[in-house]
């Protein structure tokens, strides 16, 4: 990918990141940008195997970031890793909707009490560090109207958006009373290159991808609804935005995508992008239905107003790029 020129960007050169979640899809992203922009980065991973961190993610750039397995439930591994930091982008995070109804407390103790304990950490020994945090448009909840700008009224529709929801607050809530730089992006559906494609446990795209590689017919769940998608490099530009534009402090903000498609239309796109390949429409499985949203169309010009960003990848090409990663990187993420 060509990335954009832009003054604020490159004054990362020099700078210190932090990247907790740094070996996901897109915290590694953000890793490879970071780098090449000449910052010194640091990635933190619980590497926990459900999670999605992969060694493959970082394979090429290894050797230029350093890397520190820890979790940050607790808080005590982070506070030496976050003192002389200049950046934190905090995508820690169990992101599973359906691991988070069937273990609930887990889901609470990542993505709610831990982002507590960072942001403590951060307040003791770093307060002045800059802060973006991974939030999701799942914390809508299934949309009163189309586009979701952030006025939506906000009502979740599994444990994982209601946690998610309370540790975007836990963030914000610091700016306000302690004057932490905080900010959150709230993200529709990434993808691209990284992802993690072994089954549906994160996205369903990701197994989508595997089948039509493998030679094999992907599902289909339900096919009318409509989403928006944004590829993986877009997603981490927005963060390096979100990072270096100051009234995006103390906001939580919407980040899409290109223009929506219906799954039913996006299983078309991956089919001609791979030259081939087959899909079945199926009923939606009862516990997927009890949480799917419907159509979803987010409105972030809110987000591209203040910090000048918007994507530059759009579905077909973005398709292409992940089906060629994964041609080759496959038994890497199997």
């Amino acid at each position: 990918m060509t990335f954009r020129s832009d003054p604020r960007l490159e004054g990362y050169a020099g700078t210190r990141a932090v990247i907790t979640g740094g070996l996901g899809l897109i915290g590694s992203a953000i890793a490879r940008r970071l780098v090449a922009l000449g910052a010194e980065v640091l990635l933190v991973d619980s590497m926990i195997p459900e999670y999605g961190g992969n060694p493959a993610n970082i394979a090429h750039i290894r050797d230029r970031v350093s890397v520190n397995i820890a979790d940050i439930r607790g808080g005590y591994a982070l506070r030496h890793l976050l003192s002389g930091q200049d950046f934190l982008f905090n995508l820690a995070a169990q992101t599973s909707h359906l691991d988070s109804m069937s273990a609930p407390e887990e889901d609470l103790a990542i993505n709610c009490t831990a982002q507590l304990q960072l942001l403590e950490a951060c307040r003791e020994v770093n307060p002045g560090i800059a802060i973006v945090h991974a939030g999701t448009r799942q914390i809508y909840g299934r949309p009163e109207y189309l586009p979701v700008d952030e006025r939506h009224s906000l009502r979740p529709v599994d444990v994982n958006g209601v946690n998610k929801m309370a540790g975007e607050a836990y963030h914000l809530l610091y700016r306000d009373v302690y004057g932490i730089k905080t900010r959150s992006l709230r993200l529709t559906n990434v993808y691209g290159p990284g992802m993690r494609i072994k089954d549906a446990r994160q996205t369903f795209l990701g197994i989508w991808l595997r089948r039509v590689i493998e030679g094999e017919p992907f599902e289909v769940w339900g096919g009318e609804q409509r989403r928006d998608l944004l590829y993986v490099d877009d997603a981490a530009e927005a963060f390096l935005y979100a990072a270096v534009t100051p009234m995006a402090e103390g906001l939580a903000l919407n980040v899409g995508g290109d223009e929506p498609y219906s799954l039913a239309a996006l299983a078309e796109a991956i089919i001609e992008a791979n030259g081939g390949g087959k899909y079945e429409i199926r009923e939606f499985p009862p516990e997927r239905k009890r949480i799917d949203i419907g159509d979803f169309l987010t409105d972030d010009s809110r987000f591209r107003g203040l910090s000048g960003w918007c994507p530059r990848i759009g579905l077909a090409d973005g398709l292409r790029r992940s089906l060629d990663y994964y041609r080759v990187n496959l038994k890497s993420y199997l």
